[in-house]
């Protein structure tokens, strides 16, 4: 009895949606977030990943395989080899592989309307995507940048007026190892995001923070979001400028040593610019990033390391010189920085 019950209960639910769906779709009014909670959450958000290296690569894995509408913008052989063969991700720890089919599209080829848009280019590419954003996204579309620069959402906005754009920042180490594979590094996989002000703050970034959760992705959605992109900012900012200084892996930070000295004194005044810019933290990010250092396996590079071996462009202005201009602006000694940065100057 019970069993039919619930049974009756499901497919009524179902039916209501269908009927739903049908209204909807003969009145040409396009589903929004509203309509999907009217509907019991039977639709699901689309989501847009730009990007499919290692940060979107590996986000819009998990997704996929948890069953999430996501659709990646790759380009070039990468985007082609994903299209005929799936998507590879490796892991380091066990070496374990898996090949999965994930919808992926050119900018070009692209005609969907996103829910969410996950920004997952360099720094440098930033500029490139907002014409592609401004085009596809429709007024309730939400853009959460996940970048290693600082302050790339507010950036953001101001080139978007018209959509509402968080900030975010994640916690991942992967790389494109060959076209259609991504490695990824370490265990931890975590996208922290959330709204400037609470005025800017949506229902939906909760729907998202489930989906997350859903597809193995912790999902922090913060309330202090300008201060934990810059905690995130105080490990990738001065393990990629270390260790490009050092030409360092990350087991040489790993032991005692003047790269892990330079390392923990990057960390120090990043925490001092925190203080100074009204947003201090409020645990000894030190430990926490020595920490997370600690889980890599001892090979692992940083990307703007690899970008800069390849001759490729970098994130060195945003990650390095980025830091003593902040640091001239709030009146904030950083000598560490600024002899990073008279070494890497050249490579600019």
């Amino acid at each position: 009895l019970y069993y039919s019950i619930f049974l009756f209960l499901v497919n009524t639910k179902f039916f209501i949606a269908f009927l739903f769906f049908i209204h909807y779709t003969l009145s040409g009014i396009e589903f929004t977030s509203a309509n999907k909670n009217i509907l019991g959450g039977i639709l699901f958000m689309k989501y847009l990943i730009i990007g499919a290296g290692g940060t979107g690569g590996t986000l819009g894995f998990y997704m996929t395989k948890a069953k999430k509408d996501v659709t990646l913008i790759a380009r070039n052989e990468h985007l082609n080899v994903i299209k005929s063969k799936g998507l590879t991700l490796e892991k380091l720890w066990n070496h374990k592989k898996e090949t999965i089919p994930v919808k992926a599209a050119s900018m070009e080829e692209y005609q969907e309307r996103p829910d969410v848009i996950l920004v997952c280019v360099k720094g440098y590419s930033l500029d490139s995507v907002i014409p592609f954003i401004q085009k596809i996204a429709k007024p309730e579309t939400i853009v959460i940048p996940i970048l290693n620069i600082y302050g790339t959402g507010g950036r953001m906005q101001k080139l978007l007026p018209k959509l509402s754009v968080m900030d975010g920042c994640i916690y991942v180490s992967a790389n494109i190892s060959s076209y259609g594979t991504i490695l990824q590094h370490g265990e931890i996989l975590r996208v922290v995001y959330g709204a400037g002000t609470p005025e800017e703050l949506r229902p939906e970034l909760k729907e998202i923070q489930k989906d997350f959760f859903d597809s193995s992705i912790e999902g922090i959605l913060s309330d202090q979001i300008k201060r934990d992109t810059l905690k995130k900012f105080s490990y990738v900012s001065p393990i990629g400028a270390a260790g490009l200084y050092w030409q360092a892996t990350a087991g040489e930070f790993q032991k005692e040593g003047e790269p892990r000295e330079m390392f923990k004194a990057m960390i120090r005044e990043i925490s001092e610019l925190a203080k100074a810019m009204g947003i201090p933290f409020e645990q000894d990010y030190v430990a926490i990033n020595l920490d997370i250092l600690s889980a890599l396996p001892p090979e692992t590079t940083t990307s703007m390391q690899r970008d800069v071996m390849a001759h490729k462009p970098s994130e060195l202005e945003g990650l390095v010189f980025e830091v003593v201009r902040m640091g001239q602006k709030y009146h904030v000694p950083v000598p560490m920085y600024e002899k990073v940065a008279e070494k890497l100057k050249a490579l600019i």
